[in-house]
C-alpha cells in the first residue's frame, strides 16, 4: 500500500504529533508498504535536505533522505508568538509529491494547515483520505488568542468532514468531534514503547544526583506552554521531602523558572535520556486540561511510575483512578497537592500504581496500533471500491 502522510509537524520537532507521525510511517516502512511522508521544512540554517533524484524543486519538493523513505519539506515559517512551530506555506509541492508517489491513501496527520492543502490535493485526485485527530485546535485558541475557537472548529469540521474517515485518539476527543458535527469518526489510541520505557531504567545515581536528599521526585515531562498548565505545580515546591522536576523547553519556560525556583530544570531531552528519567521519578504529574490523548501518562506508565493527571480528555482513558494512577480536577493546585501528599505518604500504593499502570498498557505497542491503523486504510479503500463498482 502506497500512503502519503501529509502532517503539521514532523521531526526534528518534539511534539505528540511529529512522535506519532514518526512512529506511522516507521511501521508501514517495516510492515512491507510505502509511506511517503510530507512536512513543513525546519528553519533556516539546518542541514540542508538532499534533493530528489534528477527532479527539480518544484516539482518534487526538497527530499529529506534521513528516513528508510522520502519526506519532503514544504517551506514554513514560525508561528508568530511560538517560534517552536512550523506553518507551511502555500506551495505546488504537497499535490506534485502525491502524484509521483501514486498514493492508494491520503494520512491527515492533525490537519489544520498543511493537512488541510492535503486533503484538497486528495479531493481533486481522487483519492481517499484518512482524517487523525490528535490537537484541540479550538483551545489552543481560546489560550493563545482568547478568540477564534468558533473559527477552528469550522475549519476542523471541515477538514474532517470531507475525509472518509476521521480517527479519534480517545473518547473524549471521539465526543467532542461528534459534537461539532463530525462524521465517520472511528476510535484509534497511540502506541507506547515498552521497551524503552521500562522500570529496569530506574537510575540510583540519576534520583541522587536530582534529590541528593532522598526527596520525593515528583515530574513534569513535556512542553512548557500555557495550555500545560505547568504553573499548578508550584505548590509542590513547598511541599517538605519533594523535589520537583521539569523536563522540557518552551514559550512558558522562564515564567515557571520564576514561579519554582526550587525546581530543576532539565530542558529537552530524548532517547534512552528521557527513558531513565521518566523511570527514576517517584511520581509523574502531568496538569494540561486539554490533552486529546496524553502519550506521557502511557510512557509513565510504561516505566511503572504512578500518574496523576487531570480527570479531563485523553487522561480519563489512560488512568483507572485508584488502580493505575490518580485522577484530579483539571486546573485545581490542590488537588495535584493533596495527590502527591497522599502518595509520597504510601510507598506502597506508589508501587501498586506503578505495577497497574505498566500492565495496563503491555498490549499498546506501536506494533499492534500500527496493525490497527493499517485495517482502517484498508476498509476505506474497500468501501471505495464498494461505491465506485
Amino acid at each position: 500500500m502506497r500512503v502519503a502522510i501529509v502532517t503539521e509537524s514532523f521531526p526534528p520537532d518534539i511534539n505528540g504529533v511529529a512522535h506519532c507521525t514518526l512512529q506511522t510511517a516507521d511501521h508501514l516502512h517495516r510492515r512491507g508498504h510505502q509511506p511517503l511522508v510530507i512536512a513543513p521544512a525546519g528553519p533556516p540554517g539546518g542541514p540542508p535536505p538532499a534533493m530528489a533524484d534528477g527532479r527539480p524543486p518544484e516539482s518534487q519538493g526538497e527530499l529529506d533522505r534521513s528516513h528508510p523513505y522520502p519526506v519532503v519539506r514544504i517551506p514554513s515559517l514560525p508561528l508568530p508568538g511560538y517560534p517552536q512551530v512550523r506553518v507551511a506555506l502555500p506551495s505546488r509541492r504537497l499535490a506534485a509529491a502525491i502524484t509521483s508517489h501514486h498514493s492508494d491513501v491520503v494520512h491527515l496527520a492533525s490537519p489544520f494547515v498543511l493537512g488541510a492543502r492535503g486533503m484538497t490535493a486528495a479531493l481533486r485526485l481522487r483519492i481517499p483520505a484518512v482524517a487523525v485527530y490528535q490537537t484541540d485546535l479550538g483551545a489552543y485558541a481560546r489560550t493563545y488568542l482568547g478568540a477564534g475557537e468558533n473559527a477552528a472548529w469550522r475549519r476542523i469540521r471541515a477538514v474532517h468532514t470531507a475525509a472518509d474517515r476521521t480517527l479519534a485518539p480517545s473518547t473524549a476527543a471521539a465526543r467532542d468531534l461528534d459534537e461539532h458535527g463530525v462524521p465517520r469518526i472511528r476510535l484509534w489510541p497511540r502506541g507506547v514503547d515498552t521497551e524503552r520505557f521500562h522500570p529496569s531504567r530506574r537510575d540510583p545515581g540519576l534520583r541522587r544526583s536530582l534529590a541528593p536528599g532522598g526527596e520525593l521526585i515528583v515530574g513534569y515531562i513535556g512542553r512548557l506552554a500555557p495550555e500545560k498548565s505547568v504553573e499548578l505545580l508550584a505548590p509542590l515546591s513547598g511541599l517538605p521531602g519533594v523535589q520537583v522536576v521539569v523536563v522540557g523547553d518552551g514559550p512558558s519556560e522562564p515564567a515557571l523558572r520564576a514561579a519554582m525556583p526550587r525546581a530543576r530544570f532539565l530542558g529537552r531531552r530524548t532517547g534512552e535520556d528521557l527513558a531513565r528519567l521518566f523511570a527514576s521519578l517517584d511520581v509523574f504529574a502531568h496538569t494540561g486540561p486539554q490533552e486529546t490523548f496524553c502519550q506521557t501518562v502511557q510512557e509513565a506508565q510504561a516505566s511503572g511510575v504512578p500518574a496523576i493527571a487531570p480527570a479531563a480528555g485523553g487522561p480519563l482513558d489512560l488512568v483507572d483512578h485508584g488502580r493505575t494512577g490518580l485522577l484530579v480536577p483539571p486546573g485545581d493546585a490542590t488537588g495535584v497537592s493533596d495527590a502527591v501528599t497522599l502518595l509520597a505518604a504510601d510507598a506502597r500504593r506508589r508501587a501498586a500504581l506503578g505495577r497497574a499502570g505498566r500492565e495496563a498498557v503491555q498490549g499498546r505497542t506501536w506494533e499492534a496500533i500500527g496493525d490497527q491503523l493499517i485495517d482502517h486504510y484498508a476498509e476505506v479503500l474497500a468501501v471505495r471500491t464498494a461505491v465506485a463498482a
